[in-house]
């Protein structure tokens, strides 16, 4: 079975240590700041949901019973300005997405030190340090609150949430650089350090037959993102090299490496009372370096989704979106997966038609309910499917969920 080297919460407590003397220090520094402890922000969240499905399990035994409970999300953040260019901030996490309980320990969401060498009407250049969420798209650095988010689940095909280790956080440093033209605002952001490597990825890539253990490698992401107009076009080019070593525990078979290379390209116009948002993603995946040889692989997949919402009473949005997946672009249809005794076809695909409504009754309340008719199983969770031989191609499922903030 493969293990992760990522970090535990021992670990992450030991960062936002080291953050917090970091920031009491830049405090102490900042002689011409008195106020600084005024800049001090606190906030919060809490999500609950209860997912109901006629086949297939998603975040628990959804498909039995009432259903599954176990989809929760609390979250608690603090933000400091020591210094007018200085910013320090940290997010701890605790999330249940099905499997057990023990999932929900709290974990180090983001860490981080913000230092802007350059800010002024016409530009913000800075460098970040620590625990960073990675620009992904449109949505994957603020995945994790509800409020944030147009549905309850983000679309499966850009957003797994079944390999969301590998895509949600880095620890290393972050560039970027923020141009304000007459047009719009354009920015870039080019990160370096190290990706996580949970579970949910050694579960996914049905590792179990290698006895051994992720050792992430330095990995890069870039993103730049346009703002046209106050945000009514916004336009997006997100790119990663993904590296992880593989070191074998397995007699007979030698280190490799993973990678994970995707492409996303995001575009979304904006009027006011109506949004229509698409993003289109290659995904480049695969083994290499291994002796045998029969344990590498090179695979190629293709994502895409089209949304449009629809604000009304001011306090209300529905939503309608197609979301496709495909594993692998030589094989569309999972019939070779299949012949080779791989697994069902159906899992190596995903369409997915959502209907969404949001109801925010008061900026700190919202109720949410959407459904989803589903062909394939391509990203359905494996921990909550253990015999994918046991799945069916076209499912339903059901989402109900409260949050809350402050």
């Amino acid at each position: 079975m493969i293990e992760s080297k990522s970090f535990r919460w021992n670990e992450c407590r030991t960062i936002a240590a080291l953050l917090g003397t970091v920031a009491m220090g830049l405090a102490a520094n900042a002689q011409s700041d008195e106020h600084a402890l005024d800049t001090l922000q606190v906030h919060g969240f809490l999500s609950q949901a209860l997912v109901i499905t006629d086949d297939n399990n998603f975040f628990g035994q959804s498909s039995q019973d009432e259903g599954s409970f176990e989809f929760t999300e609390i979250g608690l953040n603090v933000s400091l300005r020591p210094h007018q260019d200085v910013l320090v901030a940290a997010q701890v996490l605790s999330r249940r997405a099905g499997g057990n309980s023990s999932d929900a320990e709290p974990k180090l969401d983001y860490g981080l030190v913000d230092y802007q060498m350059i800010s002024n009407q016409e530009r913000t250049l800075g460098i970040q340090l620590g625990r960073i969420k990675n620009p992904f798209g449109f949505y994957n650095q603020t995945r994790d609150v509800a409020f944030t988010r147009p549905s309850i689940l983000l679309p499966q095909s850009i957003y797994f949430d079944r390999t969301r280790s590998l895509a949600l956080t880095g620890d290393g440093l972050t560039l970027y650089l923020e141009e304000r033209l007459d047009s719009g605002v354009v920015r870039g952001q080019l990160g370096l350090g190290e990706p996580q490597a949970g579970d949910d990825l050694s579960q996914t890539l049905q590792l179990q037959r290698i006895a051994g253990s992720f050792n992430p490698q330095q990995s890069t992401i870039a993103q730049v993102r346009y703002e046209h107009d106050g945000g009514r076009i916004v336009a997006a080019v997100s790119n990663a090299n993904v590296k992880s070593r593989i070191e074998s525990h397995y007699q007979g078979v030698n280190d490799g490496d993973f990678y994970f290379t995707p492409w996303i390209f995001s575009l979304q116009y904006n009027q006011e009372l109506w949004s229509i948002t698409a993003e289109y993603a290659l995904r480049r995946s695969g083994f290499k370096n291994f002796n045998p040889t029969s344990l590498n692989f090179n695979t190629t997949g293709e994502s895409w989704y089209l949304q449009y919402t629809r604000r009304f009473y001011d306090n209300w949005q529905w939503l309608i979106r197609y979301d496709s997946l495909i594993s692998n672009r030589n094989d569309p249809s999972g019939k070779d997966f299949e012949a080779k005794g791989l697994g069902p076809a159906h899992t190596q695909f995903a369409e997915d038609l959502t209907f969404g409504l949001q109801w925010t009754p008061h900026p700190q309340v919202m109720l949410a309910g959407e459904y989803h008719h589903v062909d394939g199983t391509g990203w359905l969770p494996i921990q909550d499917n253990q015999d994918f031989s046991a799945t069916s191609r076209r499912w339903n499922m059901w989402l109900f969920q409260l949050s809350l903030r402050f």
